[in-house]
């Protein structure tokens, strides 16, 4: 079976312990090599040599609810809506709990609740039977929760609910029916203090998923942009059929106004296309037979004809909704270690719930069995780690989700949080702080050369070349009609030039290091060569039979918004530093324009990694910046590697941050929002933790013997489901955040 990646809907789970459970079943499961659960899109990324279905086996087996998630716009919607189906069950629990509790509230506050005699026990049948229904109806889940972990032996959330409601429930049921039991001091009910606490959890648990709902914002317009239906061309008729059914290599046609259902090649027609979701680009692009188009994006004017190239889990939108998916699903090393408190959260509170009880029975005033009851049950119910939980994916699900929001589609957790501790950003010259479009700009011929043969024989041999200034000498003589002559042995070698028999002449062409190494004198023309460079053209020199013919001179516009992006990143206090193959005249020369702070020059390919290494040994956090295959390797050595999304697939593979606008502005968003983010899961955390770090000792009654205080158990369970809602709150904050400088 081959390695695959399966995305899966998580039921049952109701805390941050249910997390570390469900990943250890999903690791467990032969095949697997990783798993990652996402507790607030309720939601498991599972990868390995594994089938679905032998996974959702082993969660049921668990003790918790499993399906596949296919990533589909109907499979969204359909989610949407049992989402919405159940935030109105837990309201209306709520309620209903809330019209028991109520009166019974009212009664305690103004001393009107009746004796454990005559008409008193009567009323208090009454309550028991009311508060029972309140239980089963708004409080099952719990019980059934609390269950379902003991069998799969685990404790969560539901486990220390049902303990301390169940426990209320339980202890003035038997009250009720044995006062004698106890002694009269210690006759008291419990039955308003569990009917309210599900009350307040439900109402909490109902507020805090309308509030993490607005989190996943960029999945859903993502997923929003993907058609539903497509039309084909099967045997000459046009016909719509789901897009499910489009097959590869399939004839689509794309009407004015229609968005293009999959990826695919134009074969008839023309049209402009509104590719700004991909690119960021608001104006239409051109395009005509052979040209690309992106599923997802609008056809504006013409009509045309396209060949389905990817479909599927292939397209590149599907690709960006994984990405994003991916990233919101994973765990920088905050989220880890928080993990590992949580999943031991739940036991540890038990034991102290355990130690409460003792202590209280042991040396406790009377009357001690309602102190007892009151402390124990106050513990369980404060404890519940709901915003512990919360507190690192939520971040992390709206972060990334507006990262994506600026074009930048970062690929895990880790990278979102290593992004705002860069000290130092590296970037290649072409295609990053360039255009990556070079053209001919100069052609300097030797004594018996003319600029028109000079431009014939050095495209003539670049025509075997994929080298971007190879492309643009060949685009010179074609646009002047040259017909080029044959090409025998043609041989690159990067990073120096190229070299081939033309005509039965040997040429060579490329850098003054590949003339040196092969004798050739260049006199007057290095002087001129220089001058070149001086002004951010990149000379090439051409040698035919072992004596210089001339200098082709290639230049590549800057970027119009690189300057200023690289000022952005001066300004936060980051080194920039280019890394190039070009030479050491031309890349100083572009530096100087853009303000960048070093220049590593003429660096071969496999050299870039090592130079990045290099920086990273002077304990520089480095961030580095890429499109081409031969950025691969740096992009991978980096603490954060960012890919122009307008590059190489490999590159964007090596990549942990995707820049789909081909903007250096990217970076400096990028790292704006992970320190925003980092900064988001840090007030989350303080809160989670002060909250129960203050809130456990004060519930088991640590201030009583100095003040007299108690903590009282619905007030326990009203701030448990607050500081939920408080979690979320703080990190639909970061909906708001734009970067200081941001070019959306």
């Amino acid at each position: 079976m081959t390695e695959k990646k399966i995305q899966l809907s998580i039921g049952g789970m109701s805390c941050a312990g249910c997390v570390a459970s469900v990943e250890h079943i999903l690791q467990a499961v032969p095949g697997v090599d990783s798993a990652a659960v996402n507790f607030v899109e309720h939601t498991a990324q599972v990868a390995g040599s594994i089938s679905a279905q032998a996974l959702i086996d082993a969660v049921i087996a668990g003790g918790y609810e499993a399906d596949e998630l296919k990533g589909t716009a109907a499979e969204a919607e359909e989610k949407e809506a049992a989402e919405f189906t159940y935030y109105r069950s837990l309201l209306k629990k709520a309620l209903v709990a809330g019209v028991v509790a109520a009166p019974l509230m009212a009664m305690m506050l103004f001393g009107l609740m009746p004796m454990l005699d005559g008409v008193g026990r009567l009323f208090w049948a009454v309550v028991a039977l009311a508060s029972l229904y309140v239980l089963v109806y708004s409080g099952g889940r719990f019980f059934t929760g609390a269950w379902q972990a003991f069998k799969a032996h685990n404790a969560n959330m539901d486990t220390l609910i049902a303990l301390g409601t169940g426990t209320a429930w339980l202890f003035s049921f038997l009250i009720l029916l044995w006062p004698t039991l106890v002694p009269p001091d210690a006759r008291h009910l419990y039955f308003e203090a569990a009917v309210m606490i599900i009350a307040l959890i439900n109402l909490g648990a109902a507020l805090e998923m309308r509030a993490r709902g607005k989190t996943s914002e960029a999945i859903k317009r993502l997923i929003g942009l993907q058609v539903k239906s497509a039309r084909v061309v099967r045997e000459g008729k046009e016909i719509d059929v789901p897009i499910e059914q489009v097959e590869l290599n399939e004839t689509l046609r794309v009407r004015p106004g229609e968005k293009i259902a999959v990826d695919g090649v134009i074969i008839e027609g023309r049209s402009h296309v509104d590719e700004s979701m991909i690119s960021g680009e608001p104006m239409p692009l051109e395009k005509g037979i052979g040209d690309e188009v992106v599923g997802g994006t609008l056809n504006k004017t013409g009509s045309f004809l396209f060949s389905a190239s990817h479909i599927g889990k292939d397209t590149a939108l599907a690709r960006i909704i994984e990405m994003v998916r991916q990233a919101q699903n994973s765990k920088p090393a905050i989220a880890r270690m928080v993990d590992k408190i949580a999943a031991v959260f739940v036991p540890v509170v038990l034991l102290i719930a355990a130690i409460t009880f003792l202590i209280w029975f042991n040396f406790g005033p009377e009357p001690k069995m309602a102190y007892v009851l009151l402390t124990t049950m106050t513990v369980l119910i404060i404890a519940c780690p709901c915003a512990l939980g919360l507190a690192t994916p939520i971040s992390i699900m709206v972060g990334v989700g507006k990262a994506a929001e600026y074009g930048v589609l970062i690929r895990n957790g880790e990278a979102l949080q290593r992004a705002g501790q860069l000290t130092t950003v590296v970037l290649d010259k072409t295609g990053t702080v360039t255009e990556g479009r070079p053209a001919v700009t100069t052609i300097i011929p030797s004594a018996g050369w003319d600029e028109e043969k000079l431009l014939n024989v050095a495209a003539s041999i670049e025509t075997g070349s994929e080298h971007p200034l190879a492309e643009a000498i060949v685009a010179a003589a074609n646009a002047r009609g040259f017909s080029l002559s044959s090409v025998d042995g043609f041989e690159a070698i990067a990073g120096h030039g190229v070299r081939a028999q033309v005509d039965g002449a040997r040429v060579l062409l490329g850098n003054r290091k590949w003339m040196g190494d092969h004798s050739i004198e260049l006199n007057d023309l290095s002087e001129v060569a220089a001058g070149l460079a001086a002004k951010g053209e990149t000379p090439m020199f051409l040698a035919v039979d072992g004596v210089a013919a001339g200098i082709v001179a290639v230049a590549d516009p800057i970027k119009g918004d690189s300057k200023a992006a690289i000022a952005r990143l001066h300004k936060i206090g980051i080194k920039v530093v280019m890394l190039t193959g070009d030479n050491a005249a031309t890349a100083a020369a572009v530096a100087k324009q853009v303000g960048i702070d070093e220049v590593i020059a003429e660096v071969l390919p496999a050299d870039k990694s090592a130079k990045v290494a290099a920086l990273q040994a002077k304990s520089e956090v480095v961030g580095m910046v890429g499109d081409g295959i031969n950025d691969a390797p740096a992009l991978a050595r980096a603490d954060v590697g960012f890919a122009i999304g307008s590059g190489t697939d490999i590159a964007i593979e090596s990549a942990d941050v995707t820049l789909m606008r081909g903007s250096l502005h990217g970076v400096a968003d990028a790292i704006a929002i992970s320190k925003a983010t980092v900064r988001n899961i840090k007030q989350n955390l303080f809160g989670a933790f002060i909250y129960n770090s203050l809130g456990i000792p004060v519930a088991a009654g640590i201030l009583f013997p100095l003040f007299g205080i108690l903590l009282n158990p619905i007030v326990a369970g009203g701030a448990m489901a607050m500081s939920s809602l408080t979690v979320v709150t703080n990190a639909n904050r970061l909906r708001l955040f734009r970067p200081e400088g941001a070019q959306q």
